[in-house]
C-alpha cells in the first residue's frame, strides 16, 4: 500500500491546514496509507501526529513562531499589511519515522519557524519522491505571501516594498537567495490548486525548472450541502422573507488582503440603487471575533462569529441567498467552495483561483476587479434573478464535477503513482 505523509505548520488552522486535512481524509477513503504530521498541533485528534514529542519541545515551537513575528514587526513597513515570512528558525523532520517510512513526502503550508530553506533542503536525504502544494505564493517569493501587483518574484527580489530597509540586497533578496540554494538541492513537484498559481509559478525566477500541475483542493461534500433556503433560515434564525447575504471575516477598512473596503462600498452603493427595497435585504457576518471591532454596514447585520463546527458553518451558506466574497488575491479560497457545494451562488472579484470555482452568470457573478460599481452589479444580479433554483443547483453541480473527494484523490493518486513507479521525480507542466 502507498504510503502518503502530509506535513504542514499547523493541523486545521488556515485554509491551508483544513486543505492537508481533507486531502488527507479523501486519501484514506481511497485506501491510501495516508498521514498527517505538524509542526503545532492545535487540536486533539489522534490521527494527526507533530514533530513535538515532548511538553518542552511545544512550548520551544510556540516561542519561535511568535519571536518571529515579534522581530518580523521590526523589519516590515507597517503601512503594508502583507504576510511576511522570514527564515531565522527551522528545525529538521528528516528523523521522524512517519517520514522515513513514507513512499511520498506531501509538503503543504511549512512557515512560521517550521521548514527554513535550509531545513528543506535536507530532505534530498532521504532520495524520497517529494510533492508540495502551494496555498500562497512563499515559497517562490523573497518572503511574501501575497503579491499583489509586485512583480519581482519574476527576478530575484530585492528593493521589496514591504520592507522598512528596502535595496538590492535586502532581506527579501536574501531569501530569495537561501531557497534558490536549497531548490537547487531539491527535487520535488509542485500542485498549484489554481490556474492562477499555476501560471504564477511558471512565471517565478524559482521555479521555472520544477514540474508543476493544477490540481484543485477538495472539501467534505456530504457535509457541505444544501439545506433548502427557507429550513436553514429557520434553523439558523433568519427571516425567511429576507434576502441574506452572507459574508466572513473582515478585520478594518485598512485591510488590503480581504478587500473590506470595496464591499463597504458596494453595500452603500446597493442601498442607494434599492431605495426602499433595502429593507428586504441583511446582512450576516462569520469569523469575526467580536462585534465591536467591526465596520459600519449599510444594511442591517448579524455577526455569529467564530464557527468551529462545520455542520453549523454549512447551514450559513445554505441559509444564505448569496455569498459575497471581496478578496483581492486568493488561490482557491475555502470560503467559496463550501457556498457553492451548500447551493448558495457566489459574488467575488475576477481574480486569482476564484474564477477556477465561479462560473460567470453560471454559479455565481465575478464582478471586474477593485471596481465596487461591478460588486454591486453583481449583488443585484443575484437578488434578481429569475431562476433562483438552477441557480442553486448549479452551484452544487459545480463542486461536486471538479472538486468532490474522489475526484481529487484519484488526481494526486496518479501523481504519486507516477512519481514511485520513475527512478527521479519528474512531470510535465500543465
Amino acid at each position: 500500500m502507498l504510503k502518503v505523509v502530509h506535513i504542514n505548520t499547523y493541523d486545521g488552522n488556515g485554509g491551508a491546514g483544513r486543505a492537508c486535512l481533507r486531502l488527507n481524509k479523501a486519501l484514506l477513503a481511497q485506501s491510501i496509507d495516508s498521514k498527517v504530521v505538524v509542526h503545532y498541533k492545535f487540536g486533539k485528534n489522534l490521527s494527526v501526529g507533530t514533530f513535538n514529542k515532548t511538553a518542552v519541545q511545544k512550548a520551544y515551537t510556540a516561542a519561535t513562531i511568535v519571536f518571529e513575528r515579534i522581530l518580523a514587526k521590526r523589519m516590515l513597513n507597517t503601512l503594508k499589511r502583507t504576510p511576511f515570512s522570514f527564515t531565522w528558525f527551522g528545525r529538521s523532520v528528516i528523523e521522524h519515522p512517519d517520514v522515513k517510512a513514507a513512499d511520498i513526502i506531501h509538503l503543504h503550508w511549512i512557515n512560521h519557524s517550521f521548514l527554513n530553506p535550509a531545513h528543506l533542503a535536507q530532505l534530498a536525504k532521504l532520495n524520497k519522491p517529494i510533492v508540495w502544494t502551494f496555498h500562497d505564493s512563499n515559497a517562490f517569493t523573497g518572503g511574501c505571501h501575497v503579491r499583489y501587483t509586485c512583480d519581482h518574484f519574476m527576478r530575484q527580489c530585492g528593493y521589496c516594498p514591504l520592507l522598512k530597509k528596502a535595496g538590492a540586497d535586502d532581506a527579501s533578496h536574501k531569501i530569495w537567495k537561501q531557497k534558490a540554494d536549497a531548490y537547487r538541492q531539491l527535487s520535488f513537484n509542485v500542485i498549484a490548486p489554481s490556474k492562477w498559481m499555476l501560471n504564477s509559478v511558471l512565471q517565478s525566477s524559482l521555479m521555472k525548472d520544477k514540474p508543476v500541475l493544477n490540481i484543485a483542493n477538495t472539501l467534505e461534500t456530504q457535509v457541505f450541502i444544501p439545506a433548502g433556503k427557507a429550513n436553514a433560515k429557520k434553523q439558523m434564525g433568519l427571516p425567511e422573507d429576507k434576502f441574506i447575504f452572507l459574508t466572513g471575516f473582515m478585520p478594518s477598512r485598512k485591510d488590503l488582503h480581504k478587500g473590506t473596503s470595496y464591499l463597504l462600498e458596494s453595500l452603500e452603493l446597493l442601498k442607494e440603487r434599492l431605495g426602499v427595497k433595502a429593507s428586504q435585504i441583511e446582512l450576516v457576518v462569520f469569523g469575526n471575533r467580536n462585534a465591536k471591532d467591526v465596520p459600519d454596514f449599510s444594511f442591517k447585520t448579524s455577526f455569529l462569529g467564530t464557527i468551529n463546527d462545520d455542520e453549523k458553518l454549512a447551514m450559513c451558506y445554505a441559509a444564505a441567498d448569496a455569498f459575497l466574497i471581496p478578496s483581492l488575491e486568493d488561490n482557491l479560497p475555502y470560503t467559496v467552495m463550501e457556498s457553492l457545494a451548500c447551493g448558495t451562488p457566489v459574488v467575488a472579484f475576477n481574480t486569482g483561483g476564484i474564477p477556477d470555482m465561479v462560473e460567470h452568470l453560471h454559479n455565481g457573478y465575478l464582478a471586474e476587479y477593485r471596481s465596487a460599481k461591478s460588486f454591486t452589479d453583481g449583488m443585484e444580479w443575484v437578488i434578481n434573478n429569475e431562476e433562483k433554483q438552477a441557480l442553486q443547483q448549479q452551484a452544487r453541480q459545480t463542486v461536486m464535477e471538479k472538486f468532490a473527494e474522489p475526484v481529487i484523490a484519484q488526481k494526486h493518486m496518479q501523481l504519486y503513482n507516477q512519481l514511485v513507479n520513475k527512478p527521479e521525480p519528474g512531470g510535465a507542466h500543465v
